[in-house]
């Protein structure tokens, strides 16, 4: 993913922060001591950074973007665990099903509408499951 300089939503300045200075006390509960995240100075629109690095994991978000990826990785993490794959095989899995590369197939760069298509199929797919077995 791209270092983002300006905001996409607001045209602010985007700065390299701790984590500290957006999350305070409860960095060290979600894991974020020492981490850094990339934050509009306007309108706190941000991302996190893969660990001990200052790589994007994803691009910016707001924080309606923010929550619905978070919906994203709940739905899709417990999806794939369900069905006994690795990571790496449920991002295949998804990848295949998106019709993405594997370096599009990263929840950190989607947007609403296919934050909520990854929601819809991976239901479909449960709901499918669903039918087998009662049949």
């Amino acid at each position: 993913m791209e270092i983002p300089h300006i905001c996409r939503y607001c045209g602010g300045i985007v700065r390299l922060v701790p984590a500290e200075s957006v999350y305070g006390d409860s960095a060290v509960r979600l894991g974020l001591k020492g981490e850094k995240l990339y934050q509009c100075q306007n309108c706190n629109a941000r991302v996190g950074c893969h660990k001990g690095s200052t790589r994007p994991l994803g691009n910016l978000a707001n924080e309606a973007l923010r929550m619905k990826r978070m919906e994203t990785h709940q739905v899709f993490d417990s999806f794939w665990k369900e069905r006994g794959m690795s990571r790496t095989q449920g991002y295949n899995w998804m990848a295949k099903k998106l019709r993405l590369s594997e370096e599009l197939a990263h929840i950190g760069g989607f947007e609403m509408d296919r934050c909520q298509k990854l929601i819809r199929l991976c239901e479909k797919e449960r709901n499918k499951e669903k039918k087998k077995e009662t049949a």
